[in-house]
């Protein structure tokens, strides 16, 4: 195994591109935190990097492959080029702004953590599925705080969760005692990069400093009166945990809004999607039609109401985006091209 093996790395590599290549541990405000295995170091992007870029995917997030060029105290670099990422998860970015936020790049298994106590919401999984999915990386759902669920409780969320999350591995967890810890390390064997994803006081960092086994990062728990978690975690960073894998731990979401997901609605609601594709008619919209198999589900009870309403927001919810996201597209390119005249214009007139 070589270092960068170690870090992740997959792909067959010459010796004279092995010494160039380091992966984002941290980005900070101005800088990058990188890795080779053999140290740490600070990078920024080079001029010409941040000339080409066109928006906030190109440039680095954590768990991105990057070219550097260190520089002569071998503790500072310089990003030259970005890899090729084999997937990226992306959420559109909290505010008004039409704008891609990518949360973390070249993830295996994204591992969907939910906390046992307050935080159980169906929905809120349904997009964490349906997101992972999209992004290229493989779906596990964490509950977290088995310490202080009651097996009646467990059991009831749990088979709640298998109603939405078809064919997407639960698995419960303890960060206090260890329990489970071994079955989460199971879809997470050396040399793969997992990253753990959800909302605030969920038990996120209990987990990282429990694989670490030394406290790495800060904790806290939900509030009690208002079973709001409470951000912990101020920055997204990869840790390299004792069996060899590396695991990012992310700050807290108040809420995943959605970027892209059409390509992965198949995966997410297949139940409903099977059921769609039994219906007499194909244009069926669900409601009077004869011979709909949807509408047939939910009145005996094998498709809740509740799941199709999900079904149908977040396909709205898709549309709506890609509509915000192709306007800004289409006035960028007008505003491109209106730059790009008022150049020539100038050369013009300069001769």
């Amino acid at each position: 195994m070589t270092n960068l093996d170690k870090m992740g790395w997959t792909q067959p590599i010459e010796k004279e591109e092995h010494d160039k290549l380091a992966r984002v541990i941290t980005v900070q405000k101005n800088s990058y935190r990188l890795s080779d295995v053999n140290m740490e170091f600070l990078a920024q992007v080079s001029g010409k990097f941040l000339h080409t870029a066109t928006g906030t995917l190109d440039f680095p997030a954590v768990g991105d492959w990057v070219v550097v060029e260190k520089l002569y105290d071998e503790e500072k670099a310089v990003i030259k080029e970005l890899l090729p990422r084999t997937s990226q998860f992306i959420r559109q970015a909290a505010g008004e702004r039409t704008e891609a936020q990518l949360v973390a790049a070249n993830v295996d298994t994204v591992f969907i953590v939910n906390a046992l106590d307050h935080d159980f919401n169906s929905r809120r999984i349904e997009r964490y599925i349906l997101s992972t999915y999209e992004s290229g990386a493989t779906p596990v759902i964490i509950f977290t705080k088995k310490d202080s669920c009651s097996v009646e409780r467990l059991e009831e969320v749990i088979s709640s969760t298998e109603e939405i999350a078809i064919g997407v591995p639960i698995i419960s967890v303890s960060g206090k005692t260890g329990e489970g810890l071994d079955q989460l390390l199971s879809y997470l064997p050396s040399g793969k990069t997992g990253a753990l994803l959800g909302s605030s006081g969920v038990g996120k960092s209990t987990l990282i400093n429990t694989l670490l086994g030394k406290e790495i990062q800060e904790t806290r728990g939900i509030r009690e009166d208002d079973s709001k978690g409470r951000h912990t975690t101020t920055h997204r960073e990869m840790f390299r945990i004792p069996n060899g894998a590396l695991l990012i731990d992310t700050p807290g979401m108040r809420e995943l809004q959605l970027w892209e997901g059409e390509g992965a609605m198949g995966a997410t609601f297949q139940d409903v999607e099977a059921l769609e594709e039994a219906c007499r008619f194909k244009d069926c919209q669900h409601d009077t039609e004869p011979g709909c198999r949807v509408k047939e589900a939910m009145d005996n009870g094998e498709l809740s109401i509740d799941r199709f309403q999900s079904y149908l927001k977040l396909q709205r919810e898709l549309a709506y985006e890609k509509r915000k996201q192709d306007q800004k597209a289409l006035m960028e390119e007008k505003n491109k091209w209106k730059q790009i005249s008022k150049d020539q214009k100038k050369k013009y007139r300069a001769r």
